[in-house]
């Protein structure tokens, strides 16, 4: 969450009388089960006497695990595996399931999903079509897929979670919440691990003050990977610590921290939040929805992504007073016309009434190298390319090409009071500017802006061997 700044598918016709499953979809010695539409939960569960809903069809597993092939079709059914093992559900080969929440209601109050898995072990849900599931209520949370408690070898992939939400529309409440995959670790006792998102399509989605996929708290040993994000009206990717996900015992530990992750080979692309009433104020909306977010997370690599035309590419921060960002490796990925900036790290706020009034955490022993950012802020209102904010300390810019197109500046920390920028290591970055040369470009550092490279070099002792070209 960041304070500052649905259709039904068509019916699809049966497929071949055949349908092979995935040789990953189960183990050796495991029972398969079939659901379609013209199903009966009174049939056997064969392919050729399907069932008709997924849940019976779980329960119904003969060796408590296996597989639930899932035929074409529109179902409008949610499903639950809670303390579960060795379990698959899967769209059969070349067939389209839709999970179709829109005639669903929503429970006021809760977290509720289409998909809710808890407690289990090598769980997988793979090929389904999650949709429509939405409501007005502002204490409502829908989500497409949801994994709590504590989980051990979930995998969620090849889904599209798309067109649902919270529609509530009370301006600038934060109140209002849904998520598309969402894992919540919300034990002490035992985390969720070895959880893989990956090659997921999660799209136009109404989030209010949430995320498009998100890991908080005791999620320890993660992957999201090769998901495509678009369309969607806040954070596409964030890894949260800090959140009141654990019992106040636990929230200021390194348990209640997203850690050891990788983000990956991801696409996230209009991610926006004009028109999000959640960041409506009196001075308009704000342009604060990032791509990739940490918010409070831990060692985590963020590489290989490309961000395009989002509010922020990339932030790595802590909204949490008490909270920080660290050892998170930031590293070839493209950003591109991000409306605001293209990477971001530090607070947004010191607590000071022109920033909110808000005091926000740390951001320190963080790489950022290898990236390229090219024509962002888009807004052209002398906003950078890398932008670093209040309490930022301790981290390497290394090795990136920067490219600003419009009138922003290059890198800089032009944050009123600011003194940001203590022990980075800021070098061996190439810069050019499409409207600007080597001697009218401009840099900021620790609340100062410095016309001119050599001038910025002099000044800050930064950049001693990174290059200037004249042209993009």
């Amino acid at each position: 969450m960041k304070p500052q700044a649905l259709a039904i598918a068509a019916l699809c016709a049966l497929g071949p009388a055949a349908v092979m499953l995935p040789a990953t979809a189960h183990a050796a010695g495991t029972s398969t089960v079939y659901v379609a539409v013209n199903g009966s939960d009174s049939a056997t569960g064969t392919e050729g006497a399907p069932f008709a809903t997924i849940q019976h069809a779980i329960t119904a597993l003969s060796s408590g695990s296996g597989a639930v092939v899932v035929r074409g079709g529109t179902y409008a059914q949610r499903i639950s595996l809670h303390g579960v093992t060795d379990i698959t559900v899967t769209a059969a080969p070349g067939e389209h399931p839709v999970l179709d929440g829109s005639k669903l209601a929503v429970p006021t109050g809760v977290r509720s999903a289409m998909v809710d898995i808890a407690d289990s072990t090598s769980v997988t849900v793979h090929g389904l079509d999650i949709t429509g599931y939405r409501t007005s209520d502002i204490t409502a949370m829908p989500i497409g897929v949801y994994v709590h408690g504590g989980d051990t070898g979930v995998t969620v992939s090849g889904n599209h979670v798309h067109a649902m939400g919270n529609d509530n529309g009370t301006l600038g409440s934060m109140d209002m919440n849904a998520h598309g995959i969402a894992a919540y670790g919300d034990n002490p006792k035992r985390s969720i691990s070895t959880l893989s998102i990956a090659d997921n399509e999660v799209d136009h989605l109404v989030l209010g003050a949430s995320e498009s996929v998100v890991v908080n708290g005791n999620v320890d040993g993660w992957r999201i990977t090769g998901n495509r994000i678009h369309d969607d009206n806040n954070i596409g990717i964030d890894a949260i610590g800090f959140e009141q996900t654990l019992p106040p015992a636990y929230r200021y530990t390194d348990l209640n921290r997203a850690r050891n992750g990788v983000i990956s080979g991801n696409t996230v692309e209009n991610i926006k939040s004009e028109g999000n009433p959640a960041y409506w104020s009196s001075s308009g909306w704000c342009n604060c929805a990032d791509g990739l977010y940490v918010d409070g997370g831990t060692h985590i690599a963020i590489t290989g992504n490309t961000a395009h035309t989002d509010d922020i590419g990339i932030e790595v921060a802590a909204e949490n007073a008490r909270g920080a960002a660290d050892h998170v490796n930031v590293d070839h990925n493209t950003v591109t016309d991000s409306r605001y900036v293209g990477i971001t790290t530090g607070g947004y706020c010191d607590g000071q009434q022109d920033c909110g009034g808000v005091q926000t955490g740390t951001s320190s022993a963080n790489t950022f190298t290898d990236n390229v950012l090219r024509d962002n802020n888009t807004d052209h209102d002398g906003s950078p390319e890398f932008l670093i904010q209040f309490h930022e300390s301790g981290n390497t810019i290394t090795g990136n090409t920067i490219c600003a197109a419009g009138p922003g500046t290059l890198l800089v920390g032009t944050v009123a009071r600011s003194t940001s920028g203590k022990g980075d290591k800021v070098d061996d970055n190439r810069y050019s500017a499409a409207a600007a040369s080597a001697t009218t470009a401009q840099w900021g550092w620790q609340g100062k802006t410095y016309t001119g490279f050599a001038a910025y070099r002099a000044a800050t002792g930064l950049d001693a061997h990174s290059e200037f070209s004249a042209s993009c």
